[in-house]
């Protein structure tokens, strides 16, 4: 692995968790990865986070929380072998209680790295899956046989762990037979985004937008399931309304010109309080995180009926077919018409519901409970489940 990184990592074994993910970029999965391995905890967890292929844009806030990261740097899929064992080497050294996947690459490289170390009696493995719907054409044939082995292998990690009731139905649906397979929703900083008057008036300010102005935010990197060919049609449609798409790529889209695209944002939370709505177009979610966000910003949003986003809404949003622009024309109108006192109503509701449900603290939990004791999270409503009960007691 990384030798600058190694240099200030642990030199000892028995850690707690070695997270590993294949980059750590700008995303849904490595978003939630970097917020629960720096999240604030009464008893320290001792952490470490490996990448497959190197991207520290979100390695800062990882380091600052006293996470020590690493990279096996392959630079193509030629390269993954090498750095398996590489990786296989870090688990040796560091001697992980837990190794916590994200997402199907590496899945499927952690099993074979810990086969590689020789510590696979030694260390649970919990696979992380985060989509709820692929299609496959739109990806590589790599990619395509990188999920057909993880069905295939499904039964030896310890359990895997999806962040979305849509995408466990998916993936079995896949082929997927583990030994345990259960939710644990993401979770929102909810400290973070907030309300923020002060931020609305100065990013307003900033777009040359007045206060009067309806300002509707969508917030994705452009891929074929984020349908900002959907977002497009939608702008074009409402000529009256302001529309801000923030994302990697969003900046090279011909876009109408009530519709602004400008690119990666690292101020995320600031652009989504300066909004009075978010949409949410998706053909393929899991656990929406930018949704959520969006509602514990205390915004009223529109989002497509994809992955887990309905049991997220509940009452505090609409939800319309995948790329019905007609739907979403219809439910954006709707909230311009209502007025701002009932977007601010709905938007308190829809904060409200992300505090109640899907905080970021009953997420570092649930993930604390089972990486430290091998305790099985409770899913949303499960109130009798004993909550001593070993993970390898639960059927899959």
């Amino acid at each position: 692995m990384d030798q600058a990184s190694e240099t200030s990592g642990p030199k000892g074994g028995g850690i707690d968790v070695l997270h590993v993910i294949p980059s750590l970029s700008i995303g849904g999965a490595e978003n939630m990865l970097a917020a629960l391995a720096s999240a604030p905890r009464e008893r320290p967890m001792r952490q470490a986070v490996a990448q497959i292929f190197r991207d520290d844009a979100l390695a800062g806030p990882i380091r600052a929380a006293g996470v020590p990261v690493y990279s096996a740097d392959a630079r193509t899929m030629v390269q993954v072998p090498v750095a398996v064992v590489r990786l296989a080497r870090l688990i040796r050294r560091l001697q992980p209680r837990v190794i916590q996947s994200w997402v199907h690459y590496a899945d499927l490289l952690s099993l074979l790295a810990l086969e590689v170390s020789g510590r696979r009696s030694a260390t649970r493995l919990y696979w992380g899956v985060r989509c709820s719907y692929v299609d496959f054409s739109q990806y590589s044939r790599t990619y395509y046989w990188a999920v057909r082995a993880c069905a295939a292998l499904s039964r030896w990690p310890d359990a895997v762990v999806a962040n979305s009731f849509a995408g466990r139905e998916m993936h079995r649906q896949l082929g997927y037979s583990p030994r345990a397979f259960f939710v644990v929703p993401n979770g929102i900083d909810t400290d973070r985004f907030v309300p923020d008057g002060e931020a609305r008036a100065r990013l307003r300010r900033d777009f040359a937008l007045d206060d009067a102005a309806f300002v509707v935010v969508h917030v994705a990197r452009t891929d074929p399931l984020k349908d900002h060919a959907l977002l497009l049609a939608v702008a074009a449609a409402m000529p009256n309304v302001h529309f801000i798409a923030v994302g990697a790529g969003t900046e090279a889209l011909a876009n109408p010109a009530n519709l602004r695209c400008v690119g990666l944002r690292r101020d995320v939370p600031k652009i989504l309080a300066m909004a009075d709505a978010f949409v949410l177009t998706s053909r393929g979610e899991g656990f929406p995180n930018v949704l959520a966000e969006a509602m514990s910003a205390g915004l009223p949003v529109v989002t497509t009926d994809v992955g887990d986003a309905r049991r997220i809404v509940g009452d505090a949003g609409a939800v319309v077919p995948p790329g019905d622009r007609d739907a979403m024309v219809l439910a954006v109108g709707e909230l311009l018409r209502a007025g701002p006192e009932l977007r601010r109503e709905q938007g308190r509701r829809a904060r409200q519901r992300i505090v109640d449900q899907f905080s970021l603290r009953a997420c570092v939990a649930s993930f604390d409970a089972l990486h430290l004791h091998g305790v099985a999270p409770c899913e949303p409503g499960d109130r009798v489940r004993d909550q001593s009960e070993p993970v390898q007691a639960i059927s899959g």
